[in-house]
């Protein structure tokens, strides 16, 4: 599609970019007041100065278009609808704000609006933008998501990785830069090697535009126009709007120590505001009379905004603890018997998933190599044939990007499934999972769900040395809204791949490489298995035994051999890391009285450590001996295989420990 210029602006559309603006001015000034007066708790990152820009985007937007935005996002929300007492009321901290006094300047959500968030972290937003505008492209519900960023994240990968994304699957996305000329204090002229931002755009085969960020109108033909284009279905736009933040990078700190008096007033002079009345006035699009009417309204409803707001309750302390997680019940979980066909452990993924496809139309996967492929380890063999490339993608060697992408496309209505091939290679997106994905939920007040399954093998065995064997499960297991889910066997592994298709929670489901090939008995029917319900893999008198993964299977070796000398081991399997049912292994100990815990990771802050660390405080009554812990070496992992296997627990080394800890 050709690149058109959009219409001009006609006099009902000019008096409502002035409208929006002068409300975003007046909030904000009712702000500063507010934080004079030592009302805002926190950080209050002022929109003024840069207001044309979020005027003249959002004006071709609909309520069901989306918006995600960064730090200084206010004039965003009100722009997209979001009224100003519901913004003044989040700074005060209050219950009726927009995100119940969560969020303050920050994190502002209003999904009721399109409003899907704004962030602390430079760039995130990028990445989510483009994740809802795949969402639209799954669903087909036509809507358009907008970006809008600093210069500051246009040096970030996230700005490459995103835009990249989006060029190469033309999505229906606006990036939209305030180039405000400043990175918080650091000028953008030696940040960026090449500072001309719209430029970049041709890298990533999409327009660039740049627009004078303080011209209302220019804003809106040129937002005009990219909207158009990608509700067209002709993909993205990258507009730089070259403006300027009038007030500090937040206020209360020193402003003069990177900049100069003389250069703010200069951009003073050239305030987006009174330019626009200017030119209403010489169009005579309104009179003095008109417009002084229109600044006295607005100027009484965003007073009364904050003395409304300042008598607004305080968030109850127990909302706290509130939408960590989805808060509606589980369905019920029948238990469905084995029976006696057997498949693999991704065999039984892959039918779980293919069969969820079929019925939900939402879920799509990402990943490297999972389309016509099928994946590094078979994990969607055949589902590309049935479901296409839109719903099977292939992704660029991004893990940041896809997985913010990801976050994006959950908080838009899709259920993405992210396919990692080696978890390991999560580590790249570390800070979307932990930063975005798992708190969404909760900043939004459970307003956006997060329904990301994160999939990815884990664990010693393959002579694949350090950056292909690593387990993480207990890393992730200490972060509130994530599930970890690491199975042992295919029965396991299809019912929690289930649960976790259907769950609105994110859940990272680790694969041990070891066992991605074992086979076992698996029913052909669809069954859930409830998060946080270990299961008895054997039962005993004498002495608890916990494994996970690969490990339960060296201690059924050793339970085995165990068994020969009249040692009769209660073996549990917890199978999800978070949430971690030490219920069971409590009724367990009140058995046996002996504990010992096998974890093939690392023992400082492991999951053993936890267990055992619960176990102590709620079952020390029933303990006989004290908790025993056998762990993997506290090293890398190497490439020999004979260096390789000492540093995991084995059958040998777990009945060793057994026979020690019965003569405690």
């Amino acid at each position: 599609m050709t690149w058109q210029r959009h219409a001009e602006a006609g006099r009902d559309q000019r008096l409502a970019l002035y409208r929006t603006m002068l409300t975003i001015r007046l909030t904000e000034e009712q702000l500063l007041r507010a934080h004079q007066r030592g009302l805002i708790p926190g950080a209050c990152h002022t929109y003024i100065g840069q207001e044309a820009v979020a005027a003249g985007v959002c004006a071709h937007l609909d309520r069901a278009d989306t918006v995600f935005s960064t730090h200084r996002g206010h004039g965003h929300a009100l722009a997209k609808g979001l009224p100003p007492r519901a913004l003044i009321a989040e700074l005060l901290g209050r219950a009726t704000g927009c995100s119940g006094g969560r969020g303050g300047s920050m994190h502002l959500f209003a999904p009721e609006i399109g409003l899907l968030g704004t962030s602390g972290i430079v760039g995130p937003c990028i990445l989510q933008a483009a994740g809802a505008a795949y969402a639209a492209k799954v669903l087909g519900d036509g809507r358009v998501a907008v970006a809008f960023f600093g210069d500051g994240a246009a040096n970030n990968g996230a700005f490459h990785e995103g835009l990249n994304m989006a060029g190469i699957w033309t999505l229906p996305v606006v990036f939209v830069c305030e180039n405000n000329l400043y990175a918080t204090e650091v000028p953008l002229q030696y940040a960026a090697a090449n500072p001309d931002i719209a430029a970049r755009a041709a890298a990533y085969n999409m327009p660039g535009i740049a627009v004078d960020g303080n011209d209302a109108l220019a804003v809106w033909q040129a937002a005009g126009d990219a909207v158009r284009r990608a509700r067209a279905g002709a993909g993205p736009t990258l507009i730089e709007c070259r403006t300027y933040r009038t007030r500090p990078h937040a206020e209360g700190m020193g402003d003069y120590t990177y900049r100069t008096r003389e250069e703010v007033d200069a951009w003073r002079a050239r305030c987006p505001l009174h330019a626009l009345r200017r030119r209403l006035l010489a169009d005579h699009s309104a009179t003095e009379d008109e417009l002084a009417a229109l600044e006295q309204n607005l100027r009484q409803e965003t007073v009364a905004a904050l003395q409304a707001a300042m008598h607004d309750p305080d968030p109850e302390p127990a909302d706290a603890l509130r939408h960590v997680y989805d808060e509606a019940p589980p369905p019920a979980t029948p238990t469905v018997l084995a029976g006696a066909r057997e498949t693999t452990f991704i065999r039984a993924t892959l039918e779980a998933l293919s069969g969820e496809m079929e019925r939900n139309p939402a879920i799509f996967v990402l990943g490297e190599g999972i389309g016509v492929r099928g994946g590094n380890f078979a994990t969607t063999t055949g589902l590309f044939a049935k479901y296409g490339g839109v719903r099977l993608c292939d992704t660029p060697i991004c893990e940041r990007g896809f997985v913010g992408l990801a976050c994006g496309a959950a908080m838009a209505g899709a259920r993405p499934v992210v396919d990692f091939m080696f978890a390991d290679f999560i580590l790249d997106s570390v800070g979307e999972i932990i930063n975005q994905i798992a708190k969404m939920h909760y900043m939004s007040r459970g307003r956006l769900q997060m329904p990301v399954l994160l999939r990815g093998c884990v664990g010693i065995g393959h002579s694949a040395a350090t950056h292909h064997s690593g387990l993480y499960a207990a890393l992730y297991a200490h972060f509130p809204g994530l599930r970890v889910v690491m199975p042992s066997t295919p029965y396991d592994a299809k019912g929690l791949f289930l649960r976790a298709l259907r769950c609105h929670d994110p859940v990272l489901f680790l694969e041990h490489r070891e066992l991605i090939g074992f086979k076992g008995p698996v029913p052909e029917v669809d069954y859930e298995i409830e998060f946080g319900r270990a299961a008895v893999v054997r039962e005993g008198r004498d002495v608890t035994v916990v494994a996970l993964a690969m490990m339960v299977h060296h201690a059924r070796q050793a339970c085995t051999a165990l068994a020969a000398e009249g040692i009769e081991v209660e073996l549990i399997d917890p199978r999800t890391v978070l949430p971690l049912d030490t219920d069971t292994v409590l009724a367990s100990l009140r058995k046996t009285g002996r504990l010992l815990i096998v974890d093939e990771d690392f023992a400082p802050c492991s999951v053993a450590s936890e267990l055992a660390a619960v176990v102590a405080e709620q079952g020390f009554d029933d303990l006989d001996a004290p908790i025993r812990r056998l762990h993997g070496a506290f090293a890398p992992t190497p490439y020999s295989p004979p260096l390789e296997a000492a540093l995991v627990p084995n059958a040998d080394r777990i009945a060793h420990a057994v026979r020690k800890l019965l003569e405690e």
